[in-house]
């Protein structure tokens, strides 16, 4: 009886949308909610998918990587030369303005390299850009870039998380106010950031042999809120157009919608839970005995949450990277399997026959929290979870202070494990294994283009790092979308919206 409440005030929800949301096509204003908010609008200051998102309306890199086929394409640079493993020359777009009307040079490019890939940058993920060594201006329209290591998967990370900066803009009103009026040289210019919101407009100045192309939707008008019950009574009352990673479980009650359309497509993300095996938490923390993360392994069903909770084709990834980023092997992955008695077993020949108590940090949907949470209660770890917004759990995992935490990434799309392992692995902020070996290995595999001892490096380190249980990897994420039935939008694997190619019907 409830369900059939539910769904009815799902479908009188609906109707009454018809009138708002027509009237939104009339205006030519795409409304866009998330729950993910972005504190820092600088893609170079936040972690979050979203913040990725956003930068790709307003920014623009210096290759394009085009979404149907991987293939790059020219953007802001017409060409660039590999000189030799740790030299790349770009020749740049003549012609491109930002959008207070700067015009585009070489001088922007140094700017914005120089300063992200070192160290007093302070940008939130270091190893997108640490590779670099620095950049020098060659003449107006053209830049040389020296790595500090070799690095295959150079031209996706410049394609994907580097976008350029105005250098004279930004220089003159500082990192603080750029980010309250940020400027870039992509399709859409921001026109306002606050606490709540994101506003875009169409800039009419992009230039026109751009391989994204001018949008079709004038403006976009993004909102955040708190929690995905918030997001989608926003989609069903006709206040927003675009939700997206919505509970699965309201997809077909989404489509059954006449004025509402649900979308779905697997993407690079891979959900997992990160034990505190490195002991950051505190020096008596359970999770720093091997059997008791292997105990972790055994006592989840992976399958069960990819197929019953993710749907829509969900996979489990053997190894900690998502299966087809390059050094991704299966094969070295040592392998576990749904076993609680196994896991319990464990737990006893770790000392904890009764098992413990734990903290649980995450921002996942409560729904798969609560699944998790049941599971390795079955076995007798008792995990109080604490439930956050995204960013409150990286700051609290940033600091040390999560026992546990379960999380996900995307790897921000790019299809090497270069994009996922060092973060994890690689002694950073976000490195729970603290594993001297791991770490090692992970490096080596980063620091040569030959693609036989990046393999058998990163082969080697997946090896020890299932084997030390230092990392699960729990599904790979199908992205769910909830949409104005009158927009024509197209799903990309890489978990990237190009609300520039989206049109009104």
């Amino acid at each position: 009886m409830r369900l059939k409440l539910a769904i009815g005030a799902i479908a009188l929800a609906a109707g009454l949308a018809a009138g708002p949301a027509q009237a939104q096509k009339s205006a030519d204003t795409l409304r866009i909610v998330f729950r993910d908010a972005v504190t820092n609008i600088d893609p170079y200051y936040n972690q979050l998918r979203t913040g990725l998102v956003l930068a790709h309306q307003g920014w623009d890199t210096l290759v394009y990587r085009d979404p149907d086929t991987f293939g790059t394409k020219p953007l802001l640079a017409t060409s660039w030369k590999i000189i030799d493993d740790k030299t790349i020359e770009f020749e740049l777009r003549r012609g491109v303005k930002f959008h207070n009307g700067d015009a585009f040079s070489a001088d922007d490019v140094v700017y914005t390299l120089n300063l992200v890939s070192s160290p007093e940058g302070k940008i939130a993920t270091p190893s997108n850009a640490n590779w670099i060594e620095k950049a020098e201006k060659l003449d107006d329209y053209k830049v040389r870039v020296t790595l500090r290591r070799p690095t295959p998967a150079a031209i996706e990370f410049f394609s994907l998380v580097i976008p350029i900066y105005p250098k004279a803009y930004r220089e003159k009103v500082g990192a603080d106010a750029y980010a309250k009026a940020p400027v870039g040289a992509g399709p859409y210019k921001i026109t306002k950031v606050d606490a709540g919101s994101v506003n875009f407009e169409r800039f009419d100045g992009y230039y026109a042999d751009s391989p994204k192309g001018k949008p079709a939707i004038s403006k976009l008008a993004v909102r955040f809120v708190p929690d995905a019950a918030t997001e989608m009574t926003e989609l069903l009352a006709g206040r927003t157009d675009f939700i997206w990673n919505f509970n699965p479980d309201q997809f077909d009650q989404i489509n059954a919608m006449p004025t509402l359309q649900a979308m779905r497509q697997e993407s690079m993300r891979v959900g997992f839970i990160s034990p505190d095996a490195g002991g950051r938490s505190g020096a008596d923390n359970p999770w720093t005995k091997v059997k008791v993360r292997q105990a972790l392994f055994h006592a989840i069903d992976r399958e069960q949450i990819a197929k019953q909770l993710v749907q829509g084709g969900s996979r489990v990834p053997p190894a900690p990277c998502f299966p087809t980023q390059f050094g991704c092997d299966a094969d070295a992955a040592v392998k576990y399997g749904y076993d609680p008695a196994k896991a319990k077993q464990l737990l006893a020949e770790a000392g904890y026959p009764n098992g413990f108590d734990t903290e649980l940090v995450t921002y996942v949907l409560p729904q798969w929290t609560a699944s998790v949470q049941s599971y390795l209660n079955a076995v007798g770890i008792r995990a109080k979870i604490s439930q956050l917004q995204v960013q409150a759990v990286i700051q609290k995992n940033q600091k040390g202070e999560s026992p546990i935490n379960m999380g996900s990434w995307g790897s921000y799309s790019i299809n090497d494990v270069s994009a996922i392992m060092p973060v994890y692995f690689g002694g950073g902020l976000d490195d729970y294994a603290r594993d001297p070996e791991v770490q090692a290995l992970v490096e080596k595999g980063g620091n040569t283009t030959d693609v036989a001892v990046r393999k058998a490096a990163y082969s080697q380190a997946i090896k020890l790092a299932t084997e030390r249980a230092l990392w699960v990897p729990l599904h790979t994420y199908v992205t769910t979308y909830g949409l104005n039935k009158q927009l024509d939008f197209k799903t990309y694997a890489d978990e990237l919206p190009r609300f520039w190619l989206t049109k009104w019907k």
